[in-house]
Parts: structure tokens; C-alpha cells; sequence
């Protein structure tokens, strides 16, 4: 294993980093996803362990595929295991193995993942769903190597190196007294965050791309693509399951849309109905609405409701004005609801009804911002669904 290690370890070295990409199918074009990918190629080579942290759908497997695939335990195997998928009563013998009687059941005696792992990789993932007691044994077997089977009095010894990941924040658990403070600092030898989809919707583009092509050809389905402004509407959503979630929307839309190109129209009608998929930051100061209506009633309530509120704070903001001369103290252009100004822009407020007010505030927001939907969206107080829902009601041009 040694030959091999040291034919394999100089080219792994000389890789750049789109290199290491492509070889460990980590698909970004962030920063930071270039940041993590540069710490994934240093600690790579050595065997020292790895705290992977990060929400649910990041792909912190994907991480922890490309560490041991760069390792000099890449010949051998890697084992992934969820900690959290495992009842508490059987995640030791599941871990570390079991002699034959030593529970009911065992009616044989099993390897565990870690003796499984000998020699190669161990990649625990949600790592702080594990018990207490378990976690005395797991630093055990990570500072030593050694452990004993369930109902064994017996020693064994392995060589394996372990990954972790956790979707909780570990530090917290550890205040909290839900776990070891010991295996954290073990643990975090190397602590690698990855981050959120909604931090990078730069990469958004390159792995909707790099989903239809893998999708297409292993199902050899035709797909006319995505327009730039379904691609746009894309990167405003906030992906609360991250990549995982984007790829089985992708995958969705294609089977359902075969052959067709798809816009932003026909992209929402594949998005949850769930104004929390997108944000719930601007929508939760408007709620509780009224039950008993259709998700497109409540929507437009809330909308309104945000409507309304904009409005009344631009008067307020308007009197200030009026009252203190700091026009130039306001980030955004305000719109005219007070009649007597004889500015091109003024609007008397008595002339205007609910839809021109929209429409109004909207086109006020695409101007301050260029054209951006995405600031737009968000100095609205709406989702970026419910903007190009309005956009296309309202049969307004982007600015």
C-alpha cells in the first residue's frame, strides 16, 4: 500500500483546484467553496481527522468522499455511516461489533463499521445523534485505535481514520451537556464548514447544468433547459435542503417538462407552495391570515398586507422629509403619495387602487435597483416568486 501511496501523492499535490473538482465531482464556482476545496487538498494526504459541519443537503459526504479518495487510503475501502439513522439500543454493536450471545439475537458473532473500515476510512456522519456512553468509546478508538466488541472482554486494535460531520452546531451541543467536550476537541483536528446553497448562488448555474446533463444521459431524456430568468428566479430562492433539494427539483422539472425549455412561469408552478421555501424573514411580520382560502388568496393577502405597510412607512418617511430637508439621507427613491407635488412622479393617493399601488412600488424598487429582481424582491418585503408573479401579471419590463 506504501508503493502505491507514494506513486499516487505527488500528482494528487500538483492538481489545481478545478482539477480536484472535477475528479471529486465537487461541483462550485464560489469563493467559498474554492476555500473549502483548497483545505480539503492540504488535509487530504494525512491521516488527521476531520470535523465536516454544515446544514442538511451541503454535501458534506461529497467532502468526505474527496478527502479519502485523496488520502494514502484511497486503495482501500471507505464506510459511511449515519449515526442518527441508527436506533440508540444497537448503535455500539453497529459501531464496534458484537459477540455471539451477547445480547438476544446475536446468535453470531459480527465486525463492526470501525473493523469493517481497517485500514481505510470510517466517515460518521451526523455525528451529535450519538448517546453519551457512545461517545466515550468513540474517543477511545479514535486516540488508541482500540476497542472491544459487545459482550466481548477482549481488546482489538484497528487503523482507521475518522471523518465526522454534524448538521448541529457541536460547540452548542457541548454547552448544552448533549456532548463530550473531549471528542469535540478531538474531533475538530481540522473543522470544515461548508457552506449553505443560499450563501452561494453563484454555483447555482454549474450544478443546475451539471444535474441536466447527468439526468438527461442516464435517462436519455431530451430537456430544452432553463431561461435566464427561470435561472435567475433560481438563484433568489432560499433552498432550505440546499444542493440535495435543487437536484430533485431539477430532476422533477425534467421528467415533467421533457423536450420544453423552461421559463419562470412554468418553473413556478414546480416550486412549493410554501412561501417558507423561499423566505421567511418577509413574510412572518405579516401572519396570522385568515384560513379557509386557496394558497393564491393567502398569498396575495400577504402581499397586500406588505403593500400597505411600504406604503404607510413611505408617507412617514416622506413627512420626515418635508418636515427635517434629509432627502439625501434615504437609501431608496420614495414614491409620491402626497398630492400637491408637482414633480413628474407624484401621484395624488386618492387615484390609486391596490393593483396600480403595486404595480407602482414595484416598478419604483426595478429602477433603484437596475433591473435586479433579487434586491427588488427584497426591499419589497416579497418572495422572488411573488415578484415574478406580479411582473408577469401586471405586464411590466424588466428596467
Amino acid at each position: 500500500m506504501s508503493s502505491t501511496t507514494d506513486r499516487s501523492l505527488p500528482s494528487d499535490k500538483q492538481m489545481t483546484v478545478e482539477e480536484f473538482q472535477e475528479k471529486f465531482g465537487i461541483i462550485a464556482v464560489s469563493t467559498s467553496m474554492k476555500e473549502v476545496v483548497s483545505t480539503v487538498m492540504q488535509v487530504a494526504p494525512t491521516d488527521v481527522t476531520v470535523l465536516i459541519s454544515g446544514e442538511s443537503g451541503v454535501g458534506k459526504e461529497v467532502i468526505a468522499r474527496a478527502i479519502h479518495g485523496a488520502s494514502k487510503r484511497a486503495n482501500n475501502q471507505l464506510v459511511a455511516v449515519n449515526c442518527g439513522a441508527i436506533p440508540e439500543g444497537i448503535l455500539e454493536s453497529e459501531l464496534f461489533g458484537h459477540q455471539r450471545g451477547a445480547f438476544t439475537g446475536a446468535v453470531e458473532s459480527r465486525k463492526g463499521y470501525f473493523e469493517i473500515a481497517d485500514g481505510g476510512t470510517l466517515f460518521l456522519d451526523e455525528i451529535g445523534d450519538t448517546p453519551l456512553s457512545t461517545q466515550v468509546k468513540l474517543l477511545r478508538i479514535i486516540e488508541t485505535g482500540e476497542f472491544m466488541r459487545v459482550g466481548s472482554s477482549s481488546t482489538q486494535k484497528v487503523d482507521v481514520r475518522v471523518i465526522a460531520a454534524s448538521n448541529k452546531s457541536l460547540e452548542a451541543e457541548v454547552a448544552r451537556g448533549y456532548f463530550r467536550q473531549d471528542l469535540y476537541f478531538r474531533l475538530r483536528s481540522v473543522d470544515i464548514f461548508v457552506p449553505p446553497l443560499r450563501d452561494r448562488q453563484q454555483d447555482i448555474p454549474v450544478l443546475v447544468e451539471r444535474f441536466v446533463q447527468e439526468f438527461t444521459a442516464s435517462n436519455k431524456i431530451k430537456f430544452g433547459g432553463f431561461s435566464s430568468e427561470a435561472l435567475e428566479l433560481l438563484g433568489g430562492l432560499e433552498w432550505p435542503g440546499n444542493v440535495r433539494e435543487l437536484k430533485n427539483l431539477i430532476e422533477s422539472i425534467i421528467v415533467l417538462e421533457r423536450g420544453n425549455q423552461v421559463s419562470a412561469a412554468t418553473l413556478e408552478k414546480h416550486l412549493p407552495r410554501s412561501d417558507a421555501f423561499y423566505s421567511t424573514e418577509t413574510t412572518s411580520r405579516f401572519l396570522p391570515i385568515r384560513v379557509g382560502k386557496t394558497p393564491e388568496e393567502s398569498e396575495r393577502e400577504l402581499i397586500l398586507r406588505a403593500l400597505w405597510e411600504i406604503k404607510n412607512d413611505i408617507v412617514d418617511l416622506r413627512n420626515t422629509i418635508e418636515s427635517n430637508a434629509i432627502e439625501k439621507k434615504l437609501a431608496l427613491p420614495v414614491p409620491q403619495f402626497v398630492s400637491g407635488d408637482n414633480s413628474d412622479e407624484s401621484v395624488d393617493e386618492k387615484d390609486l387602487n391596490i393593483e396600480e399601488m403595486e404595480k407602482l412600488l414595484i416598478q419604483k424598487a426595478l429602477k433603484k435597483f437596475y433591473g435586479n429582481k433579487q434586491l427588488a424582491a427584497n426591499a419589497l418585503g416579497i418572495s422572488m416568486r411573488s415578484l415574478y408573479r406580479k411582473l408577469q401579471e401586471y405586464k411590466l419590463k424588466d428596467v
